[in-house]
């Protein structure tokens, strides 16, 4: 088995990549980012080092969970395989997450580009099933839950039934959607500017009373520390999480009425790492009337449940995963 290559679970993100090695646990979990040279176009670095580099120019191959630049993503993904699982004769076989309303060419080209990023077999498993495996949702029955989960460019709602997905929906407002919604209130309200590392540091820890951001003078160049109230900050994100009570509202009402009634008491589990802003969870309890609860790790839940399928090889095909 040595000779055929390690079992892995890859969570391919819009914002970072997590592989997970079976019996292991996450083992690589970096920004999905290339950085490429302002002059010659050559790729720089991936991932981390990417992230940490500057005099270029960074670009987000991933959109959705989906190859938005294949090339790009195809040397990303090899890369991040090289990292973990290194061999000049095996090849892993890869669990992968297939995103809600995926169409046959998204399920084809995610496996063509796994493929030749060095996979030897790829499993695709729907991407809700797999974050609420993570999330420890019951697979048992066929009690509603829901899965919300707030990526970098989206959020995407499923609602579940079992092993099913019963209903799905999706809002273009994801953590770079309240990153900017940060951002413009500090350049509104204080005339400064802030970066998108700032914005992102201020989401994660608005837990307390107040945050403390470095911001940028437009007119001196230099930077201040601003002090923000959370309750500020908390005002600032209204639109975007209202866009996505209203969407996951919208998912339930597409749902049967037992299912709907379900929901009503079992509720929703928060991932991604939009669930990291602070009250995000009272205002979308308030709008759906149902309990929400983030979940322990929701950064890395999709990651966690396409792991479980990699120790159980055999939940891919009650889960309605893919095989080639």
């Amino acid at each position: 088995m040595r000779l055929l290559g390690r079992d892995l679970a890859m969570d391919l993100g819009a914002a970072s990549t997590r592989i997970y090695v079976k019996r292991k646990g996450i083992v690589l979990d970096e920004p999905s980012v290339v950085m490429c040279d302002d002059r010659t176009g050559k790729i720089v670095g991936y991932g981390a080092e990417a992230a940490d580099e500057t005099g270029g120019r960074t670009h987000w191959p991933v959109s959705g969970g989906l190859p938005a630049d294949a090339e790009l993503a195809r040397r990303m993904i090899r890369h991040f395989l090289r990292k973990v699982h290194w061999h000049p004769y095996a090849r892993p076989r890869l669990v992968m997450a297939l995103p809600p309303d995926s169409t046959a060419i998204d399920r084809e080209a995610l496996q063509d580009i796994a493929y030749e990023a060095d996979a030897r077999i790829v499993h695709l498993v729907p991407h809700a099933l797999a974050a609420a495996l993570g999330a420890g949702m019951s697979r048992g029955g066929h009690t509603g839950h829901m899965v919300i989960d707030i990526g970098r460019d989206a959020a995407r709602i499923a609602v579940l039934s079992g092993e099913s997905v019963v209903a799905t929906g999706s809002v273009p407002y994801g953590g770079q959607a309240v990153n900017r919604a940060i951002v413009r209130f500090v350049e509104r309200e204080h005339g400064l500017q802030l970066d998108d590392r700032e914005a992102e540091a201020a989401k994660r820890h608005a837990h307390d009373g107040e945050v403390m951001v470095r911001a940028r003078d437009p007119e001196t160049g230099r930077e201040r520390q601003l002090t923000l109230p959370v309750q500020h900050i908390f005002e600032a994100t209204g639109q975007p999480v209202e866009s996505i009570a209203r969407a996951a509202m919208e998912t339930v009402e597409r749902c049967p009425a037992e299912l709907a009634a379900d929901l009503g008491e079992c509720g929703a589990v928060l991932i991604g790492g939009g669930a990291l802003l602070r009250g995000i969870g009272r205002r979308l309890r308030e709008t759906l009337c149902m309990p929400v609860r983030r979940a322990e790790r929701p950064l890395e839940c999709v990651a966690l449940g396409l792991g479980r399928c990699v120790d159980e090889l055999g939940l891919i095909g009650r889960l309605r995963g893919g095989r080639t």
